[in-house]
């Protein structure tokens, strides 16, 4: 990657990455997957552990997302740091499978992933740092809530032309193709 991280397209570049979240229960863990070219959330996976099926579930999810769209994800980079969970064979195997790249990060570079990190700083302050949690399920809720109805539709981002995800996917993308 050489730390570029820029994407003209959808499905050019993805990052991830593991956040987690204390409840009475128990932590909760949120592994998701971003598109570079649209900050879009396009995969995520929530489990009170923070297993290889975590990462590879947030892959499948964004494969099958990205499906529904009608966009292609052959080739699509997947950027993540060197948490053993995107290093484990079942991770692996599911990059080969959708014919994706891996891409991991050098060690001792947190720069490498600062915009999941700054993704995830987003969601402890709007929604998970608000309040104590009881149960795993209610952040769960509280943060697929967050993600599809608030960070996709409502959060305009400076770098999108203060256009939100979903609008600059629908906007840009639809640009693109009418002139190509």
């Amino acid at each position: 990657m050489n730390r570029d991280f820029t994407a003209e397209t959808p499905n050019e570049l993805w990052l991830t990455d593991i956040t987690e979240h204390p409840t009475a229960e128990g932590k909760v863990y949120l592994c998701a997957i971003k598109d570079v070219y649209s900050n879009r959330i396009v995969g995520y996976s929530i489990d009170s552990r923070m297993k290889s099926s975590l990462a590879v579930q947030a892959l499948e999810n964004a494969v099958a997302r990205r499906a529904v769209d009608g966009t292609d994800v052959t080739g699509c980079i997947v950027h993540s740091d060197r948490g053993s969970q995107f290093r484990s064979r079942k991770f692996l195997a599911a990059l080969r499978t959708h014919d994706l790249v891996g891409s991991i990060g050098q060690v001792a570079s947190a720069g490498d992933n600062a915009a999941m990190e700054s993704f995830f700083a987003l969601l402890q302050k709007n929604v998970l740092d608000r309040r104590r949690w009881t149960t795993r399920h209610e952040p769960r809720i509280a943060i697929i809530t967050w993600i599809e109805r608030t960070y996709h539709r409502r959060r305009r981002q400076q770098r999108l032309g203060r256009l939100t995800p979903i609008e600059f996917e629908t906007i840009i993308t639809t640009q693109v193709a009418l002139a190509a």
